[in-house]
């Protein structure tokens, strides 16, 4: 029963996203509902409300804010995490993406093939730094936290 049931952004102050990271959003979002594992360890000897979890995801004062409430609304956790290790796996993934969708538009499917992997590549490392955040907060596998990172990129688009 630990798992995201819901996820709301607030991505309200940012300018609107390109249709790209649209549909990166929307992607991320459908999949990570589908299946996801989110589990919150108990801390300090106290029990934990058991998900399903409403998230709320956003940047604050330069971190990132997870608000986990359960689905009759009661809070669960929240945690803030410094934004400083993900800014640069977050520049390397927009660069990879932008090549990524260029490349789609003009290259052999070969030359594409060799940008999607680098790209997933970031992607991956951007889903290790996410987990090695979230240690003793929050555990999440390793699809979990790939369709988070996605979503930490999109608010990070225009932040």
């Amino acid at each position: 029963m630990s798992y995201i049931s819901q996820i709301e952004l607030d991505d309200g102050n940012l300018p609107a996203p390109t249709p790209e990271i649209a549909q990166e959003r929307k992607v991320a979002i459908f999949d990570l509902i589908e299946e996801n594992s989110f589990v919150i360890p108990p801390r300090d000897g106290q029990d934990v409300p058991h998900g399903p979890y409403h998230l709320g995801l956003a940047i604050r004062d330069k971190r990132l804010v997870f608000d986990l409430n359960t689905e009759s609304g009661d809070k669960a956790a929240e945690f803030h995490l410094s934004l400083s290790p993900f800014r640069q796996v977050v520049k390397d993934y927009y660069q990879i993406c932008e090549s990524y969708f260029n490349a789609v538009k003009n290259l052999p499917p070969s030359q594409i093939e060799t940008i999607d992997m680098a790209r997933r590549g970031i992607h991956n490392e951007g889903s290790r730094v996410l987990q090695e955040r979230l240690d003793g907060k929050a555990e999440v596998d390793t699809d979990t936290a790939r369709r988070l990172f996605t979503l930490i990129c999109v608010l990070h688009f225009g932040a």
